[in-house]
């Protein structure tokens, strides 16, 4: 896998990079991150070596995210023309305004205006809800997102950090309705957050939703950076949303990627990255960096090629535990499939079946 081998999102004809650069961190505006020289020379990098993805939103960084990159490449249509600039609504720019954020024909007009403005373009290629708003019908956000794409002013939508069933239905609606579908998925995925495979996953798969996973280094836990021989002098940029997964599974995690690393000559973070990128129903994986260097080793995961007893011995140790019904429905198969072999699977008989015609009543 190369950068500039593109993938196609979804269920749609648009052709994105198999890694995607977020942006979260341009801008010093939460008091860490890239400064906008180094935003800029991250984004000419990665535009350089073929990506074409990028991802923002409107609240990273009170806005200046999206204004670097509508100042370094919205404002020059040849630039802009070809990359694929993503970003979200949802997030409430305006303290006291119940309007100001959300999901509601009124808030995503108005946050979609203000994200064009910032990015200095007239579109955007690929609009995300952010996350789901409990408070808006979805029928209400679908509809004022399809008139958003049949002005012109949006090409692609998508929803980010929201309930399976959610999904299910806006795309239903959507269908229905002959309104524009949703094509993307952005949801964090990683070796320690497997959880995501017991609905959303599979529900991507079904419904044609491009799986884009946020967080694959787990907030940088399997960076590599962090050891069970240092564990409790940790000091991460993020605190304890870093601490509080350093635990013994973590840890034995780390261990494997590093030991994996070494086998394959490469570093324990393009590991964890080539695994996710490996997973079924994965698109393209959203990157993060705050410098060059980091940006460098991230990239150079789309050369990482582990074999299968390298991805089942990860497989083996971040087994998630998934919810109701999805324990029971792996076993239902030893009871539909009456110990034959379906789509290249087979699993033993249910022993309670009959085993011959004359104990069937």
């Amino acid at each position: 896998m190369a950068l500039d081998h593109y993938v196609t999102l979804g269920r749609s004809g648009l052709r994105v990079s198999p890694l995607c650069l977020g942006t979260m961190t341009f801008g010093e505006d939460w008091g860490w991150g890239s400064s906008v020289k180094d935003s800029e020379a991250i984004l000419d990098r990665f535009l350089g070596l073929g990506g074409n993805f990028i991802d923002t939103a409107n609240g990273y960084t009170k806005g200046h995210s999206e204004k670097i990159i509508g100042d370094h490449l919205g404002r020059h249509a040849a630039k802009r023309d070809r990359a694929v600039i993503a970003t979200k609504f949802v997030t409430n720019m305006y303290r006291g305004d119940p309007n100001g954020g959300g999901s509601s024909r009124k808030a995503i007009v108005a946050q979609c205006e203000q994200s064009l403005r910032r990015l200095q373009t007239s579109y955007i290629d690929l609009y995300w809800m952010h996350a789901w708003d409990p408070t808006t019908p979805i029928d209400e956000t679908m509809r004022a997102l399809d008139d958003l794409v049949r002005d012109g002013k949006v090409r692609f939508l998508g929803f980010s950090d929201s309930p399976a069933w959610k999904c299910a239905q806006a795309q239903t609606i959507a269908s229905l309705r002959g309104w524009s579908p949703l094509i993307a998925l952005q949801i964090e995925y990683s070796l320690l957050e497997r959880t995501v495979e017991g609905e959303l996953v599979p529900m991507a798969q079904e419904l044609g939703l491009g799986v884009t996973p946020w967080s694959p280094l787990a907030r940088g836990v399997l960076s590599g950076k962090y050891t069970r021989a240092d564990h409790g002098n940790h000091k991460p940029g993020r605190g304890a949303r870093v601490t509080s997964s350093l635990d013994d599974k973590a840890y034995d995690l780390i261990d494997e990627l590093g030991r994996i690393a070494k086998e394959l000559g490469t570093t324990p973070a393009r590991v964890a990255l080539a695994w996710v990128a490996s997973r079924p129903g994965v698109t393209s994986t959203i990157i993060g960096a705050r410098t060059m260097d980091q940006l460098e080793d991230n990239l150079a995961a789309a050369g990482v090629v582990l074999d299968t007893a390298q991805l089942a011995r990860l497989d083996k140790l971040s087994a998630p535990k998934l919810a109701f019904p999805m324990s029971m429905l792996a076993f239902s198969r030893s009871f539909i499939d009456g110990g034959t072999q379906v789509n290249g699977r087979r699993m033993d008989a249910w022993p309670l079946t009959p085993a011959t015609d004359d104990e069937r009543y």
